[in-house]
């Protein structure tokens, strides 16, 4: 057969292209040949074994744009999981996400790439911390952000993401007959949301370590850099970071803001991946650092995703009786109608200053 495209067979050139086209600015020429092989290599797999692959934001662009079936957010991916009809999902992100998708898909069996891909978030809060907070404000609603295992969202009245937080904090609030609601794990979500609500927040000390390096100066620095630049950011940044910013919101708001207005330049506050992948589907926008990256997202690989496929290894479980509770906090979430557009955390024409109650 005749050589294609980096030495590749015609078919595997011609299989593997359209993907080359989207992450050729992020992958060398030499490394493409070994990945168009696992491309190829994975979705053979994922036939044979009834699988799909589900791809996080922060994934690289080989993994969400050369063997993903769904790419989005957390909570976006498990429930296009339970909608599919596919036996296993493999979850290309980290554990707690794994966690919600056996949560909402419990006949399937979920696999992980590298047992090891946590989060510092999720890490930072236990159940049995949730059921101490509970003891202390035994008449609040809590809210738990997704990124948290599923002990804490068993002990959870119903879970939030970052696109629908203020959502769900004034809906709790109201449900409860209550003016406080009780908003874990992230604390710089719970001061952004609690700039953006007159319900009164009671945070929990956790962060996301990608996030949370952010500063304002870095912003300083990026417009004397680039002063054309549109700055975005994340609400799991401090709140002094998005008030500086052109503009803040979920990760769903991030990438709606750029596909839509498709700005010259662009900052991405977040996840590196994450641009690089908004990056192949709009070409013509420059992305500029800095980012920070996410070292156990980073444990996922081309290499481990074929892996855990060929030996169908590293299942992720979770107890029904944890399972049913967590299940509840989840779906309450998923039922409430979603927010007619992802949020955006408007820093600069906030209701009021708010200083958040920090357990």
């Amino acid at each position: 057969m005749a050589d294609g495209a980096f030495g590749l067979s015609e078919a595997l050139a011609r299989e593997t292209a359209p993907v080359w086209a989207k992450v050729k600015d992020h992958v060398t020429p030499m490394e493409w040949p070994a990945q168009a092989a696992l491309i190829h290599e994975i979705n053979a797999l994922k036939k044979t074994r009834d699988a799909v692959i589900l791809a996080h934001n922060y994934m690289t662009p080989e993994i969400f744009h050369g063997v993903g079936d769904y790419v989005g957010d957390s909570l976006g991916l498990a429930k296009e999981a339970a909608r599919s009809n596919a036996k296993v999902i493999v979850q290309a992100g980290v554990h707690f996400m794994a966690e919600t998708s056996k949560i909402l898909s419990p006949d399937k069996t979920v696999l992980i790439p590298d047992l090891r891909a946590g989060c510092s978030l999720a890490a930072s809060i236990t159940g049995a911390d949730v059921r101490l907070i509970k003891q202390r404000y035994p008449d609040l609603p809590v809210v738990t952000y997704v990124n948290t295992t599923a002990d804490v969202k068993a002990e959870t009245d119903i879970c939030c993401t970052s696109a629908n937080a203020v959502q769900v904090v004034e809906w709790a609030a109201k449900e409860w007959g209550v003016d406080r609601v009780i908003l874990i794990p992230d604390e710089f979500l719970a001061r952004n949301v609690a700039a953006q609500t007159n319900v009164g927040i009671i945070a929990w000390k956790g962060r996301c370590e990608v996030h949370e390096r952010f500063t304002a100066a870095d912003i300083v620095e990026m417009r004397a850099a680039w002063p054309g630049a549109e700055i975005l950011a994340h609400p799991e940044c401090p709140d002094d970071v998005l008030a500086a910013s052109d503009f803040a919101g979920s990760t769903a708001a991030m990438i709606d803001y750029v596909t839509a207005r498709r700005p010259r330049q662009v900052v991405m506050l977040t996840e590196c991946s994450m641009a690089a992948n908004v990056a192949g589907d709009v070409p013509e926008v420059q992305f500029i650092g800095p980012c920070n990256l996410c070292p156990h997202m980073k444990r996922i690989t081309l290499e481990n995703i074929r892996d855990c496929l060929l030996n169908m290894q590293f299942e992720v479980t979770v107890p029904e009786d944890i399972a049913e509770r967590a299940r509840l906090a989840v779906q309450r979430m998923v039922d409430l109608p979603p927010p007619a557009v992802p949020a955006r955390y408007d820093m600069i024409k906030a209701r009021h200053h708010v200083a958040v109650e920090l357990i």
